[in-house]
């Protein structure tokens, strides 16, 4: 029981004395990096969705705002992010059978967005990245309806990849 104890005790002083390597917010901000500009993800893909590039970036600035030290600027900063959204399609992922005379019905379809992201810190450029994030959400019935939804948690996914590669290292 002492050994235990003595265990515990060691691990617990070495997680309060131990230097920084995670934060509160969730995100490793290098200490030198103050500012940062984020491009307007331009929508380049094949179909477009009015408001999806206004969404997307400024889903983006919150989350830099309200998980980091970083200010966001316009013109250069410490760090930049630029990119566009270069797919946005959907497609069925299930087909249902009806009568042998009548076409098959799609009875879920997926609905994806592809976002190309440039991130470059020169203060430590292996923390630079040029990638693609695709993310997925899957439906059922007539896209009108449910459009709007599906690109807000779509975009949140995409955002918490984004985030989590320039901040996390992950």
């Amino acid at each position: 029981m002492k050994r235990l104890l003595g265990i515990f005790l060691v691990l617990n002083a070495l997680v309060f004395v131990s230097p920084g390597c995670y934060s509160l917010s969730g995100s490793a901000v290098p200490p030198a990096m103050r500012t940062i500009n984020i491009g307007f993800f331009e929508n380049n893909a094949p179909i477009v969705v009015a408001n999806l590039s206004q969404v997307l970036t400024e889903a983006l600035k919150e989350r830099i705002r309200s998980t980091t030290r970083l200010s966001i600027v316009t013109g250069e900063g410490n760090a930049n992010m630029t990119g566009a959204i270069t797919k946005y399609y959907y497609a069925p992922v299930s087909i249902q059978a009806s009568n042998p005379n009548a076409p098959p019905i799609a009875d879920a379809e997926v609905l994806s967005i592809t976002v190309r992201v440039k991130f470059v810190y020169d203060a430590d450029k292996k923390l630079n990245f040029d990638q693609e994030f695709t993310k997925t959400a899957n439906f059922t019935g007539d896209i009108n309806s449910q459009e709007q939804a599906l690109i807000r948690t779509i975009t949140k996914q995409l955002i918490d990849d984004i985030f989590n590669k320039a901040f996390n290292n992950w």
